[in-house]
């Protein structure tokens, strides 16, 4: 748990019980996500003195766990271990150590980079790990409220409010804001905005250097800025590149380095075998819009003037409510979009194992058109039986029923169901 101010309440982590069960019968546990998501408040909860917690941006103890990785884990029966990927030659040491001693719970790993990226340790650990995300708080966690939209609809539910419906420059003010729990503690602007720049100086840095060798560095904050301007839209590498004097491929690369930091999320083009006009390019957006709104340097006043510009804003912060939903539930999901060649979309398709899908378009107005279903009743009939769903979030405070299984709601079902 986590005080995000000595005036206010103890904000819960929805993920707690699923790292207390992976600890049960999983030998190691990564906690996965963001630098200051609050990965390391969340871990310290299971510290103890037969768990001490160890932590790798002490600088002695990195240069120990980098000097002999087997040697820094002989002899742990259990460990807290935090920003494991600074070390991540520990991970084959941690795989000898559970190999010989398979009791669950015996590694609660923290890392800040996507580690089941990389291939040789993915290989390593499968069977052995379980990767739990954690991001910026969802108002979910904010408001202590269910936090189950995905479950509920994929369950046959209709969409449903609570009363806790935020409208107009309110919910500006929220997308603005972002999750992090240190810009949540600052009431202003100016505060907010100068911790996310020390932020983004920090990790691209540091934590760049820890999980990847790339020869030219200072890109990567131009890219992102790049990056930034292009939120909610279609990736396109060459142009990225040819903005930084880079190649598209080199730019393919940094971006991936920077989805597996968790600054940005791809989504891949949504496929099915009956349609053939299909775009087949992902499509780009960050996951904090704190964070992207810094970047972009947008404020309330301009974006209540432009709510264009706050659409873009506004499909980044619902991507990852989404995410986040989906970090605590119980039926794993993925995430795609649809676009055809005639501009035709679906901002996010979801899809569950069983091949079931719910599509969300998002809207910044008030206002819903029968053309803004569209791209929902392609895919609808593209679906058939396994098109579960589909709604238009809006900035509005009731639910519209538009056609079987088609619905316009407030942007607040993120939260309120």
């Amino acid at each position: 748990m986590i005080e995000p101010s000595d005036s206010k309440p103890l904000v819960v982590r929805k993920v707690l019980p699923l790292v207390e069960a992976a600890l049960a019968d999983t030998r190691v546990v990564l906690i996965s996500g963001p630098r200051q998501a609050g990965k390391t408040t969340l871990a310290r909860m299971f510290a103890n003195g037969d768990r001490p917690y160890i932590t790798l941006d002490d600088a002695g103890t990195l240069n120990a766990a980098k000097a002999d990785p087997t040697g820094f884990i002989r002899g742990i029966k259990r460990a807290v271990i935090d920003e494991v990927q600074r070390a991540p030659d520990l991970m084959l040491a941690i795989k000898a150590s559970v190999d010989d001693d398979q009791e669950p719970g015996r590694f609660l790993l923290t890392g800040s980079a996507n580690l089941a990226t990389i291939p040789t340790i993915a290989d390593s650990l499968a069977g052995r790990m379980a990767v739990i995300p954690l991001f910026p708080f969802a108002q979910a966690e904010v408001r202590s409220s269910p936090g189950l939209m995905l479950d509920r609809l994929f369950a046959g539910e209709e969409p449903s409010t609570n009363g806790d419906v935020v409208l107009g420059k309110d919910l500006m003010s929220i997308v603005l804001a972002g999750g992090y729990p240190e810009v949540l503690k600052r009431n202003s602007v100016s505060r907010r905005v100068s911790w996310l720049e020390d932020y983004v100086s920090l990790i691209l840095d540091r934590d760049v250097r820890d999980i990847a060798n790339i020869d030219q560095l200072d890109r990567l904050p131009r890219l992102l800025n790049v990056l930034a301007e292009h939120a909610g839209q279609l990736i396109n590498n060459s142009s990225f590149g040819s903005a930084l004097g880079l190649s598209g491929v080199t730019a393919q690369k940094y971006v991936a380095i920077l989805e597996r930091l968790f600054l940005v999320k791809t989504l891949v083009p949504w496929s099915n075998n009956r349609l053939s006009r299909l775009v087949k390019t992902p499509k780009l957006h960050f996951i904090d819009t704190g964070l992207l709104a810094a970047l972009r340097e947008d404020e309330l006043a301009r974006l209540s003037d432009d709510k264009t510009r706050f659409g873009a804003l506004l499909e980044s912060f619902v991507v990852s409510e989404l995410m986040k939903l989906a970090s605590w539930s119980e039926r794993r999901v993925s995430f795609s979009h649809y676009r055809t060649k005639d501009l035709d979309e679906v901002d996010v398709v979801i899809e569950d194992r069983r091949g079931r899908i719910i599509g969300i378009e998002i809207k910044a107005s008030a206002t819903v058109k029968a053309d803004d279903f569209r791209g929902l009743r392609q895919l609808q009939a593209a679906g058939g039986d396994r098109f579960v769903r589909g709604l238009v979030l809006h900035d509005h405070d009731r639910i519209t029923p538009f056609a079987e299984r088609l619905q316009a709601a407030p942007l607040s079902i993120l939260w309120s169901m």
